[in-house]
């Protein structure tokens, strides 16, 4: 059964050591994400219509936004996976075009080459994660060391002012209606369950609202909406003391259990787990 060894939080999103050995569903994340084998086998992601291998030289990088799944090969050993959701903010405070983290496009090829400083700042903020999970500003250092080299090495900084005069026009492809949609679902979690009553009070069809959403999205609602509530869902299990019965009726879930699958199908452990781990070392704060 897959574990996570190790998470870590804080203004720069989250970073997780994961002993992984089984698959995760298609989903996605409102963050600059990048995976790195730890240890154990060599294994593969599905990043858009690409399967990608993570092997000891090569990472996988994945854009905020882009749907993407974990493939696990059950002939395979299982493996640990150093596992980066930053967010695109906090770049922003290294170089403000960074901001463009946030973008489609950020990574021009999901996949790279290590160089040897990646790899060897990788294996250093897993090795301090597993001996000393209370280091936390040396932790953030290893992980501004590393997240400088891997943009600097695998997307084109040096042109990305260009990219931040179009995110304005990119946002306005949203169209106002697929907004609110989403907006209704942060105030009300539970409606995520309900694509039909979405498309009801957008005043759409349920087909036109497909249509729209991918169109503002690329992705599918389902796809999107459970996006909403797997980071809402973590920021409850992680920043609040709320039973997971609780957690689990505000996001709309039926049953605990079924809570517990969706979080267990989506971050590869339970929330009790993810909830006890992600207490080891970072602060805890709303």
């Amino acid at each position: 059964m897959s574990a996570a060894l190790r998470i870590a939080h804080g203004a720069f999103g989250r970073v997780a050591l994961l002993d992984m050995d089984r698959s995760l569903v298609r989903h996605a994340h409102p963050h600059c994400h990048v995976l790195i084998k730890a240890d154990g086998a060599d294994t593969q992601f599905s990043v858009g219509d690409n399967l990608v291998p993570l092997t000891d030289t090569q990472a996988v990088l994945i854009n905020t936004w882009e749907p993407h799944a974990y493939v696990h090969d059950q002939s395979r050993p299982r493996t640990i996976i150093l596992a980066l959701y930053i967010e695109p903010a906090w770049l922003k405070n290294f170089r403000p075009n960074w901001a463009a983290s946030g973008q489609p496009g950020f990574f021009e090829q999901p996949a790279g080459e290590l160089s040897p400083r990646i790899r060897h700042l990788a294996m250093d903020l897993a090795a301090i994660m597993l001996a000393d999970p209370g280091a936390n500003s040396a932790q953030e250092q290893l992980l501004s060391d590393l997240m400088i080299s891997v943009i600097e090495r695998f997307t084109p900084w040096r042109t990305l002012s260009r990219r931040l005069q179009h995110i304005d026009s990119n946002r306005s492809r949203f169209d106002w209606r697929i907004r609110r949609a989403v907006n209704l679902i942060r105030l009300e979690p539970q409606m995520a369950r309900d694509v039909d009553s979405l498309a009801k009070e957008s005043g759409l069809s349920r087909a036109h609202f497909y249509r729209l959403f991918e169109r503002s999205t690329c992705m599918t609602p389902h796809v999107y909406l459970n996006l909403l509530r797997m980071e809402l869902a973590v920021k409850s299990v992680v920043h609040s003391d709320d039973s997971l019965s609780a957690v689990s009726d505000t996001l709309g879930f039926s049953a605990q259990g079924h809570f517990t699958r969706f979080f267990r199908d989506h971050a590869g452990v339970n929330p009790s787990e993810f909830r006890r781990v992600a207490r080891l070392g970072s602060p805890v704060s709303a």
